[in-house]
C-alpha cells in the first residue's frame, strides 16, 4: 500500500509578506519563566521590524478577525500542537523558538532566531504545510465533538485495564476489528509521538498519508499500517468501558458509549510552518532521537 500519491504532495512556498511590516501574534507557553524572560528578550527585535498584533501566553487570542502572517510560538513541541489547535481553520505560518526540551516542530533556539530573522524577513525561509486530520464523534446522528489534530487521534481504554475491540472502516468498509489496548492514527508529524512509543513506522513530515498503529495488540498479526490522507477512516468500540476516551493530540476529546462512532479525515486546513535551512527530518532524527553510532554525516564512505 503506498504511503501517499504524489498527485496529492502539497507544492513549498518561500514565506513573504510583500516588503511590509509583517503582522505577527506571538504565543507562549503560560507559566513558564524562560518563555517570558526569552519574550522580553526577542520583542525589541521584532518590534523593529514587524507589527506584533498580539502576545498571548495563555493561548487564548482569538484568530478569526485579523490577517497574520507569521505566529512565533515559544516552547516546546507541546506549545505548537496548542497553537494548531488555537487557530482551527485560520491557520498562519509558524516559525518555532524551541524554549522546551525535545524541540522535534519548534528548530530554533533563541540565539539561533536573533540570527535567522533577517532571512525570514527577506523571504529565505520556505513554507512546508503539513497535513492535518479532522476527527468528528458521532452518537446516532448527532455530532457530539469535533477537533482538529496535527499529531494524532487515540482511542485508549482507561480502567478497567482490560482488552478492546475496535472495529476500523476504510472508505465505508470494514478492514477489521482490533484486539488490542488501544488504536492510534496519527499523522506523519505524529509519527514520531505516541505511534513512535506504541512502535509504529516514522513517517517523512511532508508525506500526504496516515499511519495506523494498535497498542499492545492480541496478536502479532496486527501490524502498523500506512494508508492515504485521503482515506476517511470510521471507529468503533463494540464495548466500551466507562473511562473510554477518544484522545486527540494528547488530549480528551469525548468519552466513548456503545454504538458511538468516530470518523477521522484529512482537514481542509493544513498546518503551515517555516523550514529551517540546514534541517531536514534525518538531521532531526539524528539530533532528537540521538541516531548516532558512527556515521559522519559530512563524509561518504566508500569501499
Amino acid at each position: 500500500m503506498p504511503p501517499t500519491d504524489p498527485a496529492k504532495t502539497r507544492e513549498t512556498s518561500k514565506w513573504c509578506h510583500d516588503g511590509d511590516r509583517p503582522s505577527v501574534v506571538i504565543l507562549g507557553a503560560p507559566n513558564r519563566d524562560r518563555v517570558q524572560s526569552e519574550l522580553a528578550r526577542l520583542r525589541p527585535t521584532l518590534a523593529e521590524s514587524a507589527h506584533i498584533v498580539a502576545e498571548d501566553l495563555a493561548f487564548q487570542y482569538e484568530f478569526e478577525d485579523v490577517e497574520i502572517d507569521l505566529v512565533i510560538v515559544l516552547g516546546g513541541d507541546g506549545s505548537i500542537l496548542q497553537a494548531a489547535r488555537q487557530m482551527g481553520q485560520h491557520q498562519s505560518p509558524v516559525l518555532g523558538v524551541n524554549c522546551g526540551r525535545l524541540g522535534f516542530l519548534a528548530a530554533l533556539s533563541p540565539d539561533d532566531f536573533l540570527q535567522a530573522w533577517p532571512d525570514v524577513l527577506r523571504g529565505s525561509f520556505d513554507v512546508i504545510d503539513h497535513l492535518m486530520i479532522q476527527i468528528t464523534v458521532m452518537r446516532g446522528e448527532q455530532k457530539i465533538a469535533e477537533q482538529l489534530a496535527l499529531n494524532e487521534v487515540a482511542i485508549l481504554r482507561g480502567a478497567p485495564y482490560l482488552i478492546l475491540d475496535i472495529d476500523l472502516y476504510a472508505d465505508g468498509h470494514l478492514a477489521t476489528r482490533y484486539r488490542c489496548d488501544g488504536l492510534i492514527l496519527a499523522t506523519p508529524v505524529g509519527s514520531t509521538a505516541h505511534n513512535l512509543s506504541a512502535g509504529g513506522p516514522i513517517l517523512r513530515r511532508n508525506l500526504q498519508a496516515i499511519v495506523i498503529s494498535p497498542i499492545s495488540p492480541h496478536t502479532l498479526t496486527y501490524r502498523p499500517v500506512v494508508d492515504s490522507a485521503d482515506t476517511v477512516f470510521e471507529l468503533s468500540v463494540t464495548e466500551p468501558y466507562e473511562s473510554t476516551s477518544v484522545v486527540v493530540d494528547g488530549r480528551i476529546l469525548s468519552q466513548l458509549l456503545p454504538g458511538d462512532r468516530v470518523r477521522v479525515e484529512r482537514a481542509g486546513a493544513t498546518f503551515q510552518m517555516l523550514s529551517v535551512p540546514g534541517q531536514d527530518d534525518y538531521r532531526t532524527l539524528r539530533d532528537k532521537l540521538g541516531w548516532g553510532g558512527t556515521v559522519n554525516a559530512n563524509s561518504r564512505q566508500s569501499d
